[in-house]
């Protein structure tokens, strides 16, 4: 028998026990990264993430005894933003996590589907999360290997588990390594000379965090104007970029993170940070009592690099930005002395993008899967 409870976030109890329940299920799994635990928290506390101030989020746990240990758990997500923006009637789940038990799964996802059709849902992908920092997919290749710090790995019956509920594959999300050492074609440097010289391109020089924090009304609406065109995405504003640019900044190097302008505005970026994810193992994502100095030390000392997002403002695609981009990605790859480059989370759609990584050398060795199905009977 399996029982399903929609967790109460006021009771540390439950809370705890939708937290723990991945640290049992992957205790065995070297390639395990724990999330960072403050920011997972976060997720489920109302009053401080900025996702509850326009939509709404539920958490469901699945368990074989009334009062017994948790076997798996579910979140499910009501952007509403995202469903303006498309229009749809859609809600997302995230952070699933499951033993290998297709009846459990299938109880507690019509639990999830349930509270969804009461927002007005009529239909469920995922895994997606509350922001766009947050990683997409379920892992469906690449299962050797460790996660880029932030990137979801799960085990490999979760793919088999979401199709016995129904779920059928959506889209394909890439991750490629670049070794540290690579050669960018030269002409890319030429090019990014030409444009910054023809285009009065430059990127900005953030000396403090106070000069990135500056930007960040600017920084919003350049994301929002890079999206505008493209679907499958939701527009944020100020408070929720400073919330993105908080979990950022605790183990960015602002060397690495490159904003792009024209004439002072924002009009592009490119957001590149060292990849923690050794110390992440080592603390169990835990910041205390001593987790942020192994953090801080794995920062100075790691020797691999993470890239996590690039755009353009669709007005200024097409005049060599990405050239200036591309440029500028290769000089953080020398400058820290980064052995190893992961480039995360790419659309399989996205050939163009695909195509020019594959140019200078990027090998796409990862592959992460959104899954989506109708609920409700509503069919379109």
């Amino acid at each position: 028998m399996t029982f399903i409870q929609q967790i109460d976030l006021s009771c540390r109890a439950e809370v705890e026990k939708f937290l723990q329940l991945p640290y049992r299920l992957y205790r065995a799994v070297p390639q395990w990264v724990p999330p960072v635990q403050s920011d997972i928290r976060r997720m489920l506390e109302p009053h401080r993430h900025p996702f509850y101030r326009h939509s709404q989020a539920a958490f469901f746990l699945a368990c074989r005894q009334k009062q017994g240990p948790a076997v798996a758990r579910l979140a499910v997500l009501f952007h509403r933003p995202y469903n303006q923006h498309n229009h749809e009637r859609t809600a997302f789940f995230y952070l699933f996590e499951a033993e290998d038990d297709p009846e459990v799964v299938r109880a507690l996802f019509a639990a999830g589907e349930t509270w969804a059709l009461k927002q007005g849902a009529d239909r469920l992908i995922g895994p997606k999360g509350f922001s766009p920092l947050d990683a997409m997919g379920v892992l469906v290749q690449g299962f050797e290997h460790r996660p880029a710090f932030g990137i979801p790995y799960n085990l490999p019956y979760y793919p088999a588990l979401l199709e016995a509920c129904g779920f059928q594959p959506r889209e394909d999300i890439l991750s490629g390594y670049l070794s540290g050492k690579a050669e960018f074609p030269s002409k890319i440097h030429q090019i990014a000379e030409r444009v910054i010289q023809k285009r009065g391109f430059r990127i900005a020089q953030l000396h403090s965090r106070a000069d990135l924090r500056r930007l960040i009304p600017r920084l919003s609406e350049m994301y929002n104007r890079a999206i505008m065109d493209t679907p499958g995405n939701a527009p944020i504003d100020s408070a929720e970029i400073e919330d993105i640019l908080r979990q950022v900044l605790f183990f960015a190097n602002l060397k690495l993170i490159k904003i792009l302008l024209k004439d002072e505005q924002p009009i592009g970026f490119l957001l590149a940070y060292p990849d923690i994810s050794a110390a992440l193992q080592r603390t169990g994502g835990r910041l205390l009592p001593l987790g942020w100095l192994d953090w801080w030390l794995e920062l100075k000392r790691t020797r691999w690099l993470n890239i996590n997002g690039m755009g353009i403002v669709e007005e200024y695609r097409g005049l060599g930005g990405t050239a200036v981009l591309f440029s500028e990605m290769h000089k953080s790859i020398q400058g820290g002395c980064f052995q190893h480059v992961e480039i995360v989370q790419i659309g399989a759609e996205n050939q163009r993008m695909l195509r020019e990584l594959r140019d200078i050398g990027v090998d796409f060795y990862k592959a992460h899967r959104l899954y989506g199905k109708q609920i409700g009977g509503n069919i379109r």
